[in-house]
């Protein structure tokens, strides 16, 4: 919502602009640029998805509740080595029992029904990550898989709840292996850094699913 709102607002500067020029400037030269500055605009606006119509047009993909994203259902295997906030930490670190690199490749599932918005290399120390809007109780929530070894489902398209999409990673080797693992209730958020003392945006992925199992 926050891109639509920026989008209008150059919009109106534009315009307000454009006022401006009419005194000394060719109707036509206006009308061209105004003409071209509309053009980059609507098709930004195009750009923005409308994550809810696209889940309605199929309801089976509408969530029903959330699963965890590693030994499904319910985390067996696993643990969370850095909780939510804890070092100003925007999401969970799932890890296997063993330690280390031993779980590295391990699946990775999706929690919940809704689209894949995106899954593809971030570089740096992102690297591989995988996307997923949410439609639930018609609200619109995004979980973020992060620092993937593989990722094995493609962008736009739908998605079930506990399909396979990726596998356990270590960032080609920058940390040992790991999901990092967030919940947004802001669908427009850019990936970010990880870690903020700024939670806007961002729920605490443990509590949210304990919340809003089937």
């Amino acid at each position: 919502m926050i891109k639509y709102q920026i989008i209008y607002c150059l919009f109106y500067i534009l315009l307000i602009s454009c006022n401006n020029k009419t005194s000394n400037t060719p109707n036509s030269y206006i009308d061209v640029n105004v003409s071209e500055e509309l053009n980059d605009l609507t098709s930004e606006i195009d750009l923005q998805k409308d994550y809810k119509s696209l889940i309605e047009k199929d309801s089976s993909f509408i969530s029903n509740g959330f699963d965890f994203p590693v030994g499904k259902p319910n985390g067996s295997g696993y643990y969370n080595a850095q909780k939510f906030q804890e070092n100003n930490h925007l999401g969970d670190d799932w890890n296997g029992v063993g330690g280390g690199n031993s779980d590295l490749g391990d699946p990775i599932y999706a929690i919940a029904n809704g689209y894949i918005s995106e899954a593809k290399d971030y570089k740096g120390g992102w690297g591989n990550v995988v996307r997923i809007v949410h439609l639930h109780n018609n609200k619109l929530y995004e979980s973020l898989y992060a620092h993937c070894d593989s990722i094995l489902v493609k962008s736009d398209r739908l998605i079930k709840k506990g399909e396979q999409i990726a596998t356990i990673g270590n960032c080609n080797g920058t940390y040992f292996a790991h999901l990092h693992f967030e919940i947004r209730n802001d669908v427009d958020l850019d990936i970010g850094g990880g870690y903020s003392k700024d939670t806007t945006g961002y729920l605490n992925p443990t509590e949210f699913i304990n919340k809003n199992r089937n």
